[in-house]
């Protein structure tokens, strides 16, 4: 008899026989029979109900003029404060929908066209404290986004991008509603790296200015109005607006910061990666997956309690996340969110509660093996790390920090003097490992540790793997929202990218 691992139910000759005519398909006029990893799979995907659709009606279409200019505005590094960064020196679609490092470079890279391992300042140390999450998807998110959920959802309505109840930000108090915010989460977020000395702003750049302040000098820069008229040599803004926003309406009207974030959104909204081999065996195609990746999809989503691995339990949904904060003590590693010690205190720094300390938004898995490193401070990386971890988290920390911690990282092995960095590094990680035994004796953390097997390990990364759109690596495909190299951009400062080979990318 087959045994679905999910339910721990026996299948009886009969059940089986039911089970193969409701996942015999036909692909291509090719009639496909489910093997006994089908039919497992089948009770799974049957009872999480894992083959809903997922919901992008309501997203634009890169296509369309709001997005383009949008696209135009990402790459600008006329958003920065001293010209030297844009919204894609840490977002590039070639990188996964971030940058490919650790922590990020912002200003002042040494070459502000680099993008990616060998981004660096001239101390070669990145301030950034957090790992840059992949724009793959944004549009998809519907509770909060960063690490912190600091741009969150009052209501988290289902397939809205929160468009529906409003949004707290940084500039409102916990849970209440920011009147100043965009349209939905998007947009929201992207008022506000240009506010941040480190990310985009500087040092120099309105020193003196809250965020509004920031934000309106910026627009009078691209609307070439009041005091940023004329800090761009070139500037072909206006009719770009006009034609996105359907307006004939004057610069000083039109090109405001909220117009700015709606266009960026919408760009980064457009970003919809969602096609994988894991979605096309949902939709029928049995040899869609190998066997070994369906192997990994039952460890997947079975419960430790019943021999998986357990992801599912906040890896689910239609981006595989819960939306919610976890303790899973990554290795804090780098300078910290402004916390004693260099320490990161994550949720917690929102709320102001102490049971949200060390807990960290659940990350998307869609295309997760493009948008490494992994962790909020990018300390894995590689997908296996990561599940090693899950299944031993204290052995991997200590092991981490035994391998010489964050200097022994690509982004970091060039530094003189590097273990002097961060001293606390280790001991704050193992506060975190301490908060997760303790949130795991009060039996409030969802966090159980699976025994797997280094097959199974392998088999659980190829699933994963497995939830890879192919456009994502195909340059061909992502054409659409990388502007042209061969342009300079409306005002003279497109950041067209290169890797550290000196290759576009």
């Amino acid at each position: 008899m087959l045994q679905a691992c999910s339910t721990g139910e026996d299948l009886s000759s009969s059940d089986t026989e039911e089970f193969i005519e409701d996942v015999v398909d036909i692909v291509d006029g090719e009639e496909m029979t489910p093997n006994a990893q089908d039919i497992a799979l089948s009770v799974i995907i049957d009872n999480l109900n894992l083959d809903q659709a997922i919901d992008t009606a309501h997203l634009p279409n890169i296509s369309e003029p709001l997005p383009q200019l949008g696209m135009q505005l990402f790459y600008s590094k006329s958003l920065s404060g001293d010209m030297d960064t844009a919204c894609v020196s840490c977002h590039h679609p070639s990188l996964g929908g971030a940058d490919e490092l650790s922590l990020p470079v912002g200003v002042e890279a040494n070459n502000p066209a680099l993008l990616g391992l060998g981004r660096e300042n001239a101390t070669a140390i990145p301030v950034v404290p957090r790992n840059a999450p992949t724009v793959f998807n944004l549009g998809l998110w519907d509770t909060g986004l960063f690490w912190d959920s600091r741009v969150e959802s009052i209501g988290k309505e289902p397939a809205t991008n929160s468009s529906v109840s409003g949004i707290r930000t940084p500039d409102s108090d916990f849970l209440v509603v920011d009147t100043n915010t965009g349209s939905n989460l998007s947009s929201a977020q992207a008022s506000f790296p240009v506010t941040s000395s480190d990310e985009m702003k500087g040092d120099v750049f309105e020193s003196a200015g809250d965020n509004d302040r920031i934000r309106d000098h910026l627009a009078a820069r691209i609307g070439d109005y009041g005091e940023g008229e004329g800090e761009l040599a070139l500037n072909g803004w206006l009719p770009e607006f006009q034609e996105a926003f359907g307006s004939s309406a004057n610069a000083e009207s039109l090109i405001s910061f909220d117009n700015i974030a709606e266009a960026i959104g919408e760009y980064e909204r457009s970003m919809v990666f969602v096609t994988s081999p894991w979605r096309d065996y949902l939709d029928g195609d049995l040899n869609a997956l190998t066997e070994n990746e369906k192997a990994g999809a039952e460890l997947f989503f079975t419960s430790v309690n019943d021999g998986g691995a357990g992801c599912g339990s906040c890896h689910n949904g239609p981006l595989f996340s819960d939306g919610q904060h976890h303790v899973v003590a990554f290795p804090h590693a780098g300078p910290g969110k402004g916390d004693v010690n260099d320490d990161d205190f994550g949720r917690e720094r929102e709320t102001g509660d102490s049971d949200d300390r060390y807990r960290f938004r659940t990350p998307s898995l869609l295309n997760i093996a493009q948008t490494g490193p992994y962790g909020h401070t990018g300390v894995y990386q590689s997908l296996e790390q990561v599940v090693r971890h899950y299944i031993n988290p204290n052995r991997e920390v200590n092991d981490f920090f035994e391998s010489g911690g964050i200097c022994n990282t690509q982004q970091y092995d060039s530094v003189v003097s590097c273990q002097n960095l961060y001293p606390n590094n280790a001991s704050n990680s193992r506060l975190a490992l301490d908060k997760l035994e303790q949130e795991r004796e009060d039996r409030t953390s969802r966090f159980q540790s699976p025994r797997l097997n280094n097959t199974e390990v392998g088999q659980l990364v190829a699933f994963m793997e497995a939830l890879t759109d192919p456009c994502v690596e195909d340059r061909g495909c992502l054409n659409d929202w990388i502007p042209d190299a061969s342009d300079t951009g409306v005002d003279g400062q497109q950041l067209n990218a290169i890797n550290n080979q000196g290759a576009l990318l």
